[in-house]
């Protein structure tokens, strides 16, 4: 199992030497230059009671953030065959709950049923799990539960103080006993220290198995939440974050998710040459904007670099 001390030995290789590394790594396990492609929808916006100071739909802050119906599975089907028309062989749907309740899931399950039987792999990402509720999740036919671990251990109640980190690892230990593939990464430039960091890694890769996709976000800083204001990250640390994960999870899906705008075109460049393999891809994140899908195809043109093709429904591994 990989140690706080031998990620920490990474991150602090010589750039050009821990790229080096994580290319070699990416390379032995993917085709380098494929990306695959999984677009995010809110299904339920604001109104929720957590305290993540990250985030723009807790209701306790002033975000100009509304909380919102669940939409309706027209409206959910109609952005589900738009993101299979720009190429999205993902659908993630998300709802700002710190967890389902009965009733709530039995509305969510026929939206997982009809993105399902749209040929798309399907992603849900709706907070604390109860007994049985993924196996439910999973008759329905989602393919992925994500749930993140946002940060490591020693920094996560600095961030979050409604739910404790064993919250988290209990949701995990549900979605894989009940059989879905797990989507679980974290955010960066929080204000953690690069060992903390380093933290989030070891604690993702230590996983028993790691997850098949990693989302790594570089916080996007909303006004009104508590961490807008903080200091932003380095975006060559962001590179070294990605490489890192790369390496210590050399079979993971890596996915630049929130924040690529801040990023810029050479840096999500680098980005993709550590180890990247996998972008939320279309107009907006939940609440946060991300780069419109012309823009990134644009730029995947240019580095040619294609989307992953999709296999009788699912995405090529």
């Amino acid at each position: 199992m990989p140690t706080i001390e031998s990620i920490l030995e990474l991150f602090e290789l010589p750039f050009n030497d821990l790229i080096y590394r994580a290319h070699e790594a990416h390379r032995r396990h993917f085709d380098p230059n494929t990306v695959q492609l999984s677009t995010l929808l809110s299904i339920k916006t604001g109104g929720c009671p957590e305290d993540c100071q990250y985030c723009p739909q807790a209701k306790r802050y002033r975000t100009g953030v509304q909380d919102e119906p669940l939409l309706s599975i027209e409206e959910v089907l109609a952005a589900a065959r738009a993101a299979q028309a720009n190429g999205a062989t993902r659908f993630c749907m998300g709802a700002a709950w710190r967890g389902p309740r009965e009733r709530d899931l039995a509305q969510v399950l026929p939206l997982v049923s009809a993105v399902h039987e749209l040929g798309l792999e399907t992603c849900a990402t709706l907070g604390l799990l109860k007994a049985g509720q993924a196996e439910e999740l999973r008759r329905a036919g989602l393919d992925f539960y994500n749930h993140n671990l946002d940060t490591a251990p020693e920094f996560y109640g600095k961030v979050i103080t409604t739910r404790d980190y064993q919250d988290r690892l209990d949701t995990l230990e549900r979605v894989r006993r009940a059989g879905l593939r797990v989507c679980c990464g974290g955010i960066v430039g929080m204000g953690e220290s690069r060992r903390q960091r380093a933290g989030l890694i070891a604690q993702l890769a230590s996983l028993e198995p790691p997850p098949e996709s990693v989302p790594i976000n570089n916080l996007v800083q909303v006004e009104g939440t508590p961490l807008h204001g903080t200091e932003r990250l380095d975006p060559f640390e962001f590179v070294r974050t990605i490489a890192v994960a790369r390496i210590a999870m050399p079979k993971s899906y890596v996915r630049l998710s929130a924040g690529r705008q801040e990023l810029g075109e050479g840096i999500q460049a680098l980005c993709f040459f550590a180890g990247a393999n996998s972008i939320f891809y279309g107009d907006k994140l939940l609440t946060t904007g991300n780069p419109e899908a012309a823009a990134d195809q644009g730029l995947m043109a240019r580095l040619g670099i294609a989307p992953q093709a999709v296999i009788h429904g699912h995405a090529a591994t």
